[in-house]
């Protein structure tokens, strides 16, 4: 009776530890597929071939042709080197930091820096690192690339102290400049505007979890519980920590939220979670019939009016 009972928990505390390593090892291959850098099936490849089809032809072919200075700076840990192009806008003193979203680069942001440059601001675009020409061995979904945004902003307020900045980002890059917001930020730092970036890194993967997956409640509980204590050993931060709303809610600065009313890849529903939160003036367009990072794409002469009516209002140039 004994060894029967003995035998029992035996094979019940093998199954156990089968199961836990299992989880542990889907923890870490979702880790790998999340935050670590490379190929990823489910983002769309960036083709570099411009066609005149195109509603952002224009745009892109300037930025093609743009007189770009290159920049290098060490991260805000000095880890990494990291990569930006700046492109000058004759005696201005405005400057636009616009941030790429996740596992894209400086590059696929030109036509966010034509925009920004025909409304007469410089425009600094950075590589995120561990993207395009930045070094980096981790995503950090912008809770990590904040501080290197507030380095990048503290070199161009040295360069210039009379700079008037935005910080502008699309997806991870929203996300990005809206973490960044809550930061104690120099004074030269005057508005924000967002383009669908996501609430809360947890609840991002989590939704794509789902969507990308069809993963049910269980297991996709635990294994993104998993995946943040991989997250926390590895990258620094739990992943509930990645927090827009948290960051909004300490942002003393006018900020422009934008979101694609059909945008599935962060879902509209987040926009709004992130607009309540914010406590300083803003504004709030959802864009219809826009896709995940298709705003600008889908109502280029829209979007252009709305962040300059937004901008004319909080940022002028010095005299």
């Amino acid at each position: 009776m004994w060894y029967k009972h003995r035998k029992l928990w035996i094979t019940l505390i093998i199954s156990l530890t089968v199961i836990v390593i299992a989880f542990i090892g889907a923890g870490m291959y979702f880790f790998n597929v999340a935050c670590v850098p490379g190929h990823k099936s489910f983002i769309s490849s960036n083709t570099q071939v411009v066609k005149k089809s195109d509603p952002l032809y224009q745009e892109k072919i300037w930025y093609k042709n743009a007189s770009k200075q290159n920049w290098k700076m060490k991260s805000s840990d000095n880890k990494y080197l990291l990569d930006a192009n700046y492109i000058p806008s004759s005696n201005s003193k405005k400057t636009v930091v616009v941030l790429h979203g996740y596992m894209n680069n400086k590059d696929t942001m030109g036509p966010y820096a034509a925009m920004f440059h025909s409304l007469g601001y410089n425009v600094l675009m950075p590589d995120a690192r561990a993207h395009g020409n930045s070094q980096g061995k981790y995503i950090g979904y912008g809770w990590v690339e904040k501080s290197d945004v507030k380095k990048w902003i503290n070199r161009l307020t040295k360069q210039n102290p009379k700079n008037k900045i935005v910080i502008f980002g699309v997806s991870m890059g929203g996300a990005t400049a809206m973490m960044t917001s809550g930061e104690k930020l120099p004074h030269q730092v005057k508005a924000v505007v967002e383009d669908c970036g996501y609430s809360n890194v947890k609840n991002e993967i989590e939704h794509e979890a789902q969507d990308l997956y069809h993963m049910p409640t269980f297991p996709r509980f635990p294994l993104v519980e998993i995946l943040s204590g991989i997250n926390k050993t590895k990258v620094g931060y739990f992943l509930k920590d990645g927090s827009s709303v948290k960051q909004l809610k300490k942002n003393k600065l006018p900020i422009l939220f934008i979101h694609g009313q059909k945008d599935t890849f962060v879902p509209t529903k987040m926009v709004y979670e992130n607009y309540h939160a914010a406590n300083s003036p803003k504004q709030l367009w959802v864009v219809k019939g826009a896709a995940h990072a298709k705003s600008l794409q889908t109502h280029p002469k829209q979007y252009k009016d709305h962040v300059q009516k937004f901008l004319q209002k909080y940022v002028q140039e010095y005299k």
